[in-house]
């Protein structure tokens, strides 16, 4: 089953991937993967009823189910029509005064069912991208606005000390930075653990506003501590968390001095900036040193830039804002999985929390996979069909029955 999750989390990693114009061959390149394994779920999601939206949120077995071979259930036959017709769309963008919104017009002409504007486009834009075998990221230094953002942990602690205790209580300090203005951001966190290191990332994105395209990642397997035994692996974390707001993960290319300087500029910047000037002063909380992190990066950001007429925050706010992409509306939850067997009673047990849930009794004896965060807990048949949601419990010993 490993293999299974890993495989539907790189999916939506790779529609995300093609949906922002990169060709198939580079998408196999940044993933791992094959180029013909990103081309059979390129052409599964073209020839799908759903947009890449409506498939990247879906849950993992409904779209495991989806995508199965042979399923030709979600063969979408407006795309049969429109294909026929690229090329003289593509022809017709190039005239003068032609706009793709009368494309779309005349289109829904000839086939009033046809897709919507939205749809129209994206098939068309796709179709420009992958004509052309050397599309990629742009090659300006990874510096298109609003493009990536690039992340990583500093190697010296903060710290600040306990009232009750008197103990010295040391901080990771994780850093980031938009490499388009140079934009940088600070925050202290009591660990490199998966849940720390997310939420710092999740402020981070509140705090710009907006999520980028990219999250750039340097090496966290050596840097972020191992989860415990129910937790999947970083990999899948992360692939989860940057599906849940709508942008891909990478690591810093190796062979790429650029690609982590980027963000080891960044650190070296804090030290200077957040480090130093606060190394006399003594703090009792956490919230009193973000406090303080939060002030001097400020101050920082608002610094003019050396042989520049604008700062930082000048910068972000005109070349990085405006092109990052809207926060969805929660933040977001580390999701578990556990393949159950359906007991007798009807119930599958969860042994993190030694907890009792139902489901329908038809699927007594089988196996069934179960997707389960903080607050809700989601269970699938073998066919992929969600049949029973529950509040998440943590009391041991309790029956969640429907």
């Amino acid at each position: 089953m490993a293999g299974k999750r890993t495989e539907m989390s790189k999916i939506k990693q790779i529609l995300l991937l093609h949906k922002d114009g990169m060709s198939n061959r580079k998408i196999g390149e940044r993933l791992g993967l094959y180029k013909e394994t990103v081309n059979k779920y390129v052409n599964a999601a073209k020839s799908d009823s759903k947009s890449i939206e409506e498939l990247v949120k879906m849950d993992e077995p409904e779209l495991q189910h989806r995508f199965s071979a042979g399923n030709a259930a979600y063969s979408d036959k407006r795309f049969d029509a429109l294909q026929e017709d690229l090329e003289y769309y593509v022809r017709e963008l190039e005239r003068r005064h032609v706009t793709m919104y009368l494309l779309w017009e005349e289109y829904r002409q000839k086939h009033p069912d046809g897709y919507g504007y939205t749809q129209f486009c994206y098939h068309l834009n796709q179709h420009k991208a992958s004509a052309d075998p050397e599309v990629s990221l742009p090659k300006s230094n990874f510096r298109e606005g609003g493009n990536e953002l690039f992340i990583d942990f500093a190697g010296d602690t903060m710290s600040y000390v306990d009232l009750d205790t008197g103990e010295e209580v040391k901080c990771q300090i994780f850093v980031a930075c938009l490499p388009a203005s140079d934009y940088g951001y600070a925050m202290a966190v009591p660990s490199q653990k998966v849940e720390d290191f997310l939420h710092a990332l999740s402020s981070c994105l509140r705090h710009i506003g907006g999520v980028p395209r990219i999250l750039v990642t340097d090496n966290l397997k050596s840097s972020v501590a191992r989860p415990d035994r129910y937790m999947p692996e970083l990999n899948v974390i992360m692939e989860d968390f940057a599906n849940h707001y709508g942008c891909v993960t990478i690591s810093a290319r190796s062979g790429h001095p650029k690609d982590k300087a980027l963000v080891e500029d960044q650190v070296q910047i804090v030290y200077r900036r957040v480090y130093a000037p606060l190394r006399n002063k003594m703090f009792h909380s956490i919230r009193e040193l973000n406090t303080a992190i939060a002030e001097k990066m400020k101050q920082h950001n608002q610094k003019r830039m050396q042989r520049l007429p604008f700062t930082r925050e000048e910068r972000f706010l005109s070349l990085d804002r405006p092109r990052l992409r809207e926060l969805p509306e929660k933040d977001f939850e580390i999701i578990y999985r556990a393949e159950l067997l359906v007991q007798n009673s009807s119930h599958i047990y969860m042994g993190r929390d030694k907890v009792y849930y139902s489901v329908p009794y038809h699927l007594i004896g089988k196996k069934v996979e179960v997707i389960y965060t903080r607050s809700l807990v989601k269970v699938f048949s073998p066919e992929g069909e969600r049949v029973a949601v529950h509040m998440r419990c943590t009391v041991p010993g309790r029956y969640c029955t429907v």
